[in-house]
């Protein structure tokens, strides 16, 4: 199993969003672009971006809103789902947000995952080593 936010993670998740095809993605988030900086990783810092609902490599430009979050911090909250981990930690200090706070409260309305996209963060999280 492929390291989360691994180089190979990250071409299996591609993959496997292949495979799923067309899953819809919450109103809330579709014109959503955060940038992640994830740090104590293994491999070192990491960068991402989640745009319409998707986490791929690199920052964007055009994007409002980064987060820094520490790598265990986003284990429990990517990888294992628990939002409430993520909340403590933003509450605490732990997550940094720089930009527009907005993009954080949208976000939080997008709401639960579709059955498909469900479906996709199940598999995603069956090939991910934490």
């Amino acid at each position: 199993m492929p390291q989360f936010l691994s180089e190979s993670w990250f071409a299996e998740v591609e993959k496997l969003r292949a495979e799923a095809g067309e899953i819809p993605v919450p109103d809330a988030i579709k014109n959503v672009k955060l940038n992640v900086v994830v740090t104590g990783h293994p491999e070192g810092e990491k960068q991402m971006h989640m745009e319409a609902g998707e986490f791929k490599q690199g920052l964007l430009d055009d994007a409002s809103t980064k987060l820094t979050i520490p790598f265990p911090v986003a284990v429990k909250t990517f990888v294992e789902g628990d939002q409430q981990a993520g909340m403590q930690a933003f509450m605490s200090g732990q997550i940094k947000v720089e930009g527009d706070m907005a993009v954080m409260m949208q976000m939080q309305g997008a709401g639960p995952p579709s059955p498909e996209g469900q479906a996709l963060q199940d598999r995603i999280k069956a090939i991910t080593e934490a």
